[in-house]
């Protein structure tokens, strides 16, 4: 049975798209107190399918599906600027195509303002009016206010007027970087995006028997199987190595691995990439917050996303985006790496930042490693050493060294040299993910 806390993200679920929600409605609605209500509405603001806008309340949004996590909604754009809704908040939880800076006369202005755009104009009446007309959302900065029908007339069309105290050129920004965000978020890969559906997955029941491990076996294209209680609970793990040799008729529940490693949907994969190698496991559950088991994520479904990611085009770049790209074989050595410090790679005083430069060798220590063992690395233990600053504009030379190798783990020692100095130096224990 479903606990109060699912029925209630459940229920959330199942109310259309727009509608207002409230602690005190939802805890009276389906019996519960105000403090489980309000937790639920917390989660299911994480979990996007909800917003909170002050002095509006919170409203049911749609999820956002992945491809098309760039677009806002109406509501994101009230939080992101710290706006006051003044008309249209039924609305809120549209998405804009698109938005629009109302600099120019009018009638060019309308050219551009279509149905599910954002018309970001200061306290010209006539625009905000017609920007509503054509399906339109109105923001209006400045602080100013605008005129009683028009607020009406937002409120007929269901499309959010909004008023902020910044000017144009802010919100532009803000609302940019706020698209800029979400598509950085979108090349992150969650354990939900590869893992194996429950409807698919091998799991065995307490009560089965050994014998029903042998018939998952000749199906599956792995030897470890989840083991679920009678609420689908994930409590243990069955591999070979807890069976070999048992008598086929014991109970599964007096063989399995109790309190297994489990991932969630919203787990990164690096992270679940970690836990496989650390723990030497080719299989993990994916759970909810109840520790139902909703699927299963493989170390093949882990490989195959890693090789999916580096062959995709990169939409949104991170730091780590650009000191890679930054970061280029020697031409003389191909074990010795080359780097620019660029304006992106410096901290308020114009030197090389701290974080920037464990990151430098961080990355040239993984090139390394990918011609030498062909395998990525996860970082377990890093040593760094600042000996002088580094300027920016200053041409750096990264030489890692590997002082050890197996075939788990790698000790590589980085020198950092600036015009022939010694600038820095690191000390890295890495784990290998071998392809």
């Amino acid at each position: 049975m479903a606990t109060k806390h699912e029925q209630i993200i459940q229920h959330i679920i199942s109310l259309s798209v727009g509608s207002k929600i409230s602690v005190r409605q939802i805890a009276k609605d389906l019996n519960v107190s105000d403090g489980t209500a309000y937790r639920a509405i917390k989660e299911a603001e994480n979990q996007g399918i909800v917003s909170t806008i002050e002095r509006v309340g919170t409203i049911r949004i749609e999820r956002k599906k992945k491809e098309n996590i760039e677009q806002l909604t109406f509501a994101e754009i009230v939080n992101i600027i710290d706006g006051q809704v003044l008309g249209g908040s039924d609305g809120l939880h549209k998405t804009l195509s698109k938005f629009v800076i109302g600099a120019m006369q009018l009638d060019a202005m309308m050219r551009y303002t279509q149905a599910n755009s954002l018309l970001i104009v200061g306290n010209r009446y006539k625009a905000h009016e017609l920007a509503l007309n054509a399906g339109a959302a109105v923001l209006i900065t400045g602080g100013f206010d605008t005129e009683e029908h028009i607020k009406k007339l937002a409120d007929e069309q269901k499309l959010p007027i909004i008023s902020t105290s910044y000017d144009s050129y802010t919100v532009a920004a803000m609302i940019n970087r706020a698209i800029y965000d979400q598509l950085i978020k979108k090349e992150i890969v969650f354990v939900g995006d590869i893992a194996t559906s429950f409807e698919a997955s091998h799991f065995l029941r307490v009560k089965d028997t050994i014998a029903k491990w042998y018939e998952l076996n000749e199906k599956s294209s792995h030897s470890r199987f989840p083991v679920v209680d009678n609420k689908l609970r994930v409590v243990g793990m069955v591999s070979s190595k807890d069976i070999v040799g048992k008598d086929r008729e014991i109970a599964i529940e007096r063989v399995m691995s109790k309190n297994p490693q489990v991932v969630q949907a919203r787990t990164s994969l690096a992270s679940v990439a970690h836990t496989m190698v650390w723990e030497g496991i080719e299989l993990v559950p994916v759970v909810d917050q109840a520790h139902h088991l909703q699927g299963v994520v493989s170390r093949q479904d882990v490989l195959k996303a890693m090789q999916q990611i580096q062959r995709q085009p990169q939409v949104g770049e991170t730091i780590d985006d650009i000191i890679t790209s930054n970061l280029e074989e020697s031409s003389d050595d191909e074990s010795v790496f080359e780097s620019k410090v660029i304006p992106q790679m410096t901290n308020q005083l114009g030197t090389l930042s701290n974080g920037v430069f464990t990151s430098l060798i961080t990355e040239a220590s993984n090139r390394l490693l990918m011609k030498v063992k062909k395998a990525d690395i996860t970082i377990e233990n890093l040593t760094v050493y600042f000996t002088k600053p580094v300027q920016i504009d200053s041409m750096l030379l990264i030489k890692p060294r590997l002082l050890d190798v197996g075939r788990l783990y790698a000790k590589i020692d980085v020198e950092v040299f600036n015009e022939n100095q010694l600038v820095g130096k690191g000390l890295i224990l890495a784990q290998l993910i071998n392809r």
